[in-house]
């Protein structure tokens, strides 16, 4: 081991910080660095004692440190060539790494064949690198413990069994192949659409009869000024309440089920109406013109689009949720049609018009629902309002806080008319029991308008509120899978980094569809932690002959463990075989 110096210059001043550093030699005999700690910037005095620091631990580790199973008095024991003592006492565990969560990310790989894809698409380079295990390392990763490349490269490799599992060394994590990986994926981006259209119909009888399409964003930590001419980095909408922050749009295709089909990556700025038509024309192209039912969320198509789909030969189907102005239009027709039980707890009103179906929707759970969260809110605001009129304040901060009350409570905000006076200062406020009184009538309540319409309400219901699977993938790719921020500069690195993000997403999701019917109440992200438990260590068993014996198991599962792989009808592999080594090896 020894330090490494950094230098860096800010604001005309050199920096110094410093890194404790190790070679490691790797089976074709080539050595690379690996960082063990980061020190940061130190005074002169604290770099020499690291120094000699170094030099003392350098020196432990170069000493003979074994591990014994057996002890070496075992008088009984044969005399022979063939029989070596071991040094029961001189037993040493080194190198606990987390095993479970890996071999269970490596049974879902295969488990959709992504081994045979990548391995046809991304071949061995001349210097021998497997790029198809630097890209399963990155998927791992970023499904079970996600974080920055440079993190996988310094802490999270060495503290995992990947190495073990794919039969490799430390190469696997050099920085800089992690970040070349990324250079080789976006080519083969819809022949990996293709692959997985073909396993999800395989694996779970997946139909595309149903598809849902929505979009999200996902920001950067940049200075918009700074990005170059014709980056997708844009300002626009956040959905991640980061205005400040330049964005890009994640356009994302799923079944009811959750399965991704597709997805695309479309500048920050791009409005949401606009993304459909270019969209429906690449799954056209990919899947063919098969009848499917389109179902999105209000403002996602135009109603030049939604014409378009109706022309098509054949018309494409689409149900999509509509603004409250339609509705205020509509409403005096649906009055006097009648209720209709699409299902237990949810009415609907039916109202042709123009070719279309109107679906007026009343859901008993979405009206205790939203009516709960309408009365907490007006409720904090009513005991607020009573607050801010009792206290001695000036009118420019009573308005300051009534400001940040409004904030807080947009909702209950519109129910209620407040006056300052302007000599005064003084705080006045009312209820509006009209506003309220339209509000209790519209909770509970969404229209839907589909070109469906000889469809059943119920089966176009049970369609809508589907909706919401798409809206979990992208809560599991920015939560789980910790897609934003992004801090990658280059523009294919940056949907590199999405296409490894889908990748993990597509493991998660088949985990997810595999416990669904066995353990309905158990996530993906528990059964995840759970497999997590598994350890692998390796045992160092010194012989009496100066060599050792080295043992590289993983821990036994819990018995809950046992249970879950049981039902899950996997079955764990053999143990390593045990190795024996002429000297000690480096800790």
């Amino acid at each position: 081991m020894f330090l490494r110096k950094t230098e860096r210059r800010k604001n005309g001043k050199t920096h110094l910080y410093w890194s404790v550093v190790e070679n490691r030699r790797l089976d074709g005999g080539r050595v690379v660095q690996h960082h063990v700690l980061y020190l940061g910037e130190i005074n002169s005095s604290q770099a020499e004692a690291w120094r000699s620091a170094v030099e003392v631990f350098d020196e432990e580790a170069g000493r003979a440190r074994t591990l014994a199973l057996f002890p070496e008095d075992r008088c009984e024991a044969p005399a022979g060539d063939d029989v070596i003592r071991l040094r029961l006492h001189e037993m040493r565990l080194c190198h606990p790494r987390q095993w479970g969560a890996c071999w269970l990310a490596g049974v879902l790989w295969r488990e959709l064949r992504l081994d045979r894809f990548w391995a046809e698409r991304l071949p061995k380079s001349r210097k021998g690198t497997r790029w198809d295990h630097v890209l399963q390392v990155l998927t791992t990763y970023r499904l079970i413990s996600p974080g920055s490349e440079w993190r996988l490269h310094r802490q999270w490799f060495l503290d995992s069994a990947m190495a073990d599992l794919l039969g490799s060394d430390f190469g696997l994590a050099e920085a800089h192949k992690l970040y070349a990986c990324h250079d080789l994926l976006l080519a083969h981006k819809q022949a990996l659409f293709s692959h997985l259209t073909q396993r999800w119909r395989d694996l779970f009888n997946a139909s595309f009869d149903v598809l849902l399409y929505d979009l999200t964003s996902t920001y950067f930590e940049v200075n918009a000024a700074d990005l170059p001419e014709g980056s997708k980095r844009r300002h626009g909408y956040s959905r991640d309440k980061r205005p400040d922050c330049p964005q890009i749009v994640i356009a994302l295709v799923v079944t009811p089920e959750g399965l991704p089909l597709a997805y695309e990556v479309l500048p920050g700025n791009a409005a949401d109406s606009k993304t459909l038509r270019s969209f429906l024309a690449k799954i056209e192209s990919q899947y063919g013109k098969a009848r499917r039912v389109w179902v999105m969320d209000r403002g996602v198509p135009t109603e030049a689009v939604l014409a378009e789909m109706r022309a098509s030969d054949p018309p494409v189907s689409y149900l999509v949720g509509t603004p409250k102005g339609r509705l205020n239009r509509l409403e005096k027709h649906l009055i006097d049609k009648p209720w209709r039980k699409a299902r237990e707890g949810v009415d609907v009103k039916l109202l042709e018009q123009d070719k279309e179906l109107y679906v007026f929707a009343q859901s008993a759970d979405r009206v205790a629902k939203e009516r709960a969260m309408r009365r907490r809110q007006l409720k904090w605001l009513w005991a607020r309002l009573k607050q801010l009129s009792l206290m001695e304040v000036t009118p420019q901060e009573r308005l300051m806080k009534l400001g940040a009350a409004r904030s807080k409570a947009p909702s209950a905000w519109r129910l209620v008319k407040t006056e300052v006076d302007k000599k005064t200062g003084a705080l006045s406020f009312a209820l509006e029991r009209h506003k309220l009184r339209a509000v209790r009538r519209r909770e509970g309540r969404y229209l839907l308008r589909t070109n469906l319409t000889e469809s059943d309400p119920a089966l176009l219901w049970q369609y809508y509120v589907q909706l919401v699977a798409v809206e979990e993938a992208f809560k599991t790719l920015k939560g789980d899978l910790a897609i934003r921020p992004i801090f990658h500069q280059d523009e294919e690195r940056i949907e590199a980094h999405i296409f490894v993000a889908f990748l993990a997403y597509c493991l998660q999701i088949t985990l997810t569809r595999r416990l669904h019917g066995l353990a309905p109440g158990l996530t993906a992200r528990s059964a995840l932690a759970k497999f997590a438990g598994v350890q692998m260590i390796d045992v160092h068993l010194p012989t009496t002959d100066g060599r050792e014996i080295v043992l590289t198991r993983y821990t036994e599962p819990e018995r809950d463990l046992r249970l879950l792989i049981d039902r899950m009808n996997l079955a764990l592999p053999a143990q390593p075989p045990p190795k024996i080594a002429a000297a000690a090896l480096p800790r």
